[in-house]
């Protein structure tokens, strides 16, 4: 890493809901181009000082319309992404989720376009980010260790 480069880290937090076979996916808007048109889960950004499944709970709730509550946490991952003159360290924290209420709905000009409950087994084949195949490696982690 040349010492010009800049260091950014992101520490960000997803809810992993599922229902019986299902789990919750939004897509990318035309507002982040790089990922427009690609599933991922609903999360993003902690904001300073802010508990990490608090940002998880106030994030999906943003994304998707409803209102949900960590039942544990998922899983933790670390991604270093080159880019150009940035070096960008990624924390991803991943917390089951529990849809407590609310109403599923679009977001309005936002990141997001549209947010929708996917059979598990067919997201393989839906365009999708990492995070996706990251959350369905802990999903079924958890289903194993379950057995």
């Amino acid at each position: 890493m040349s010492a010009k480069q800049n260091q950014v880290t992101r520490a960000a937090a997803y809810g992993l809901a599922t229902d019986a076979d299902q789990i919750l996916l939004y897509r990318i808007s035309d507002q982040l181009p790089q990922h427009a048109g690609l599933w991922t889960l609903p999360g993003g950004g902690m904001e300073f000082g802010e508990d990490p499944a608090f940002t998880m709970a106030r994030e999906v709730e943003e994304e998707t319309g409803l209102v949900v509550r960590s039942t544990g946490l998922a899983g933790i991952d670390s991604l270093v992404i080159q880019r150009e003159d940035t070096v960008f360290h990624s924390l991803r924290i991943f917390y089951f989720a529990e849809a407590l209420g609310g109403e599923l709905s679009n977001e309005v000009d936002g990141t997001t376009d549209r947010c929708d409950w996917h059979r598990i087994m067919d997201v393989q084949s839906l365009p999708t980010i990492d995070l996706v195949h990251r959350a369905l490696d802990l999903l079924s982690a958890t289903a194993g260790a379950k057995q």
